[in-house]
């Protein structure tokens, strides 16, 4: 539990650490950075974009979940999550750059988050495993409307199509990964 916790701290850190870097010491714009859909040099936005955020606000509704998510994805899925983090940011992010609307910028970790929650509610569904349910419910229990919500395009500025192809990536991951450490299945006492 330790270890989880750690990497969950970790993951906030760093999201803070580059806001921080953003609009203390460089003065910068780093949302510029983020995903630009089919622009050439907006391909880099795909692994970036994820650590970019527009405002405090962004980044304090962003971290809250994010924590959660990486904790419970850490402790329960151990060997799993460096995996469906990588594979949720590159293909949430390649989808969003390949079929968002052109003239737009995507940022922040909310396509990761979402990622998340479609990993862990699917993963229960795709590995039939009680403990994997369980821990699905848990998350749909508290994250079941932002899922539903979150993904419907509502809120202009708002990258509904990160949150869409997100949790799209995430149950993706949950199919591909179902057979994977089945050992992590299984209640430790």
């Amino acid at each position: 539990m330790k270890k989880s916790l750690i990497i969950a701290l970790w993951a906030i850190a760093i999201l803070w650490a580059v806001y921080i870097l953003n609009i203390i010491v460089f003065f910068a714009d780093f949302k510029a950075l983020g995903i630009r859909p089919r622009e050439g040099w907006g391909i880099i936005g795909i692994p970036l974009s994820p650590f970019l955020h527009g405002s405090w606000g962004h980044l304090i509704s962003n971290s809250i979940p994010l924590f959660i998510l990486t904790f419970v994805l850490a402790q329960f899925y151990k060997k799993l999550w460096i995996q469906v983090t990588v594979f949720s940011v590159l293909v949430g992010g390649f989808a969003v750059w390949l079929l968002a609307q052109k003239n737009t910028v995507h940022i922040g970790a909310s396509g990761v988050i979402f990622s998340y929650i479609g990993f862990i509610v699917f993963s229960g569904v795709f590995r039939r495993s009680a403990k994997s349910i369980i821990i699905g419910i848990i998350i749909l229990l508290l994250y079941g409307g932002t899922l539903i919500f979150g993904v419907l395009p509502k809120q202009p500025g708002i990258s509904w199509q990160g949150h869409l192809f997100g949790a799209i990536a995430g149950i993706i991951a949950a199919y591909i990964y179902k057979d994977k450490y089945k050992a992590d299945d299984k209640f430790k006492s």
